[in-house]
């Protein structure tokens, strides 16, 4: 489902600091963890993955995409349709409610609400009787959980998670890591999880480090 071949990176104002990354070929509905300390480009491999980047050099696939070849606009319709996005910072719209944030997600881009698959989410991510909160109202473990929904509500076939267990105690990375795995068997997604958090390596036998 995703591969890559001898992807770089360079940012302009670096032109010292190349990235250069390992070949990744992940069949479809398969994991992989890919781990290293800050500053080796983690989050840079992700927003290419995504094609929030172009690359320098390299070739990115996704199923039998060709990221490279699209234009913006194709990527963002792609993006919107076929990959699931999980920030380690999460983006709401804090004064909607919940279940108005899954709305607008769903309907990007151009799609249908489907109330049944977001109450099913709902449920799944322990949200239930939470839906007409605002996000600014939600704990910080029920805003994280509503960042898993909105990345995967329109059953992505691949979902990107960047850092999604730092700042959590043990028990919460458990959770999270569980809820991500879980969510992407329901989909039949592959999953790529970005992090420095080693606590995570012994949930994937598949991993890479930077």
């Amino acid at each position: 489902m995703i591969r890559t071949d001898s992807l770089q990176f360079t940012y302009q104002d670096t032109q010292n600091n190349t990235f250069c990354f390992p070949d990744i070929d992940l069949p479809p509905t398969e994991d992989i963890l890919i781990l290293g300390p800050s500053g080796v480009g983690k989050t840079t491999l992700l927003h290419l993955l995504a094609g929030l980047l172009p690359p320098k050099e390299g070739d990115i696939f996704i199923g039998d995409t060709y990221l490279n070849k699209l234009t913006r606009k194709q990527l963002d319709y792609f993006r919107g349709q076929k990959i699931g996005l999980i920030f380690q910072r999460a983006y709401f719209i804090r004064s909607l409610t919940l279940s108005e944030n899954l709305i607008l997600r769903q309907r990007f881009p151009k799609n249908k609400s489907n109330r049944y698959r977001r109450e099913e989410l709902i449920m799944q991510l322990g949200l239930s009787n939470l839906e007409n909160k605002r996000v600014y109202q939600l704990s910080e473990g029920q805003q994280q959980r509503l960042s898993i929904a909105l990345g995967v509500i329109h059953k992505p076939k691949v979902i990107l998670a960047d850092e999604p267990t730092s700042n959590l105690d043990d028990a919460n990375c458990e959770n999270v890591i569980s809820l991500l795995k879980k969510e992407a068997q329901t989909c039949k997604s592959s999953l790529v999880i970005i992090t420095h958090d080693q606590r995570v390596k012994t949930h994937f036998d598949n991993h890479i480090i930077l």
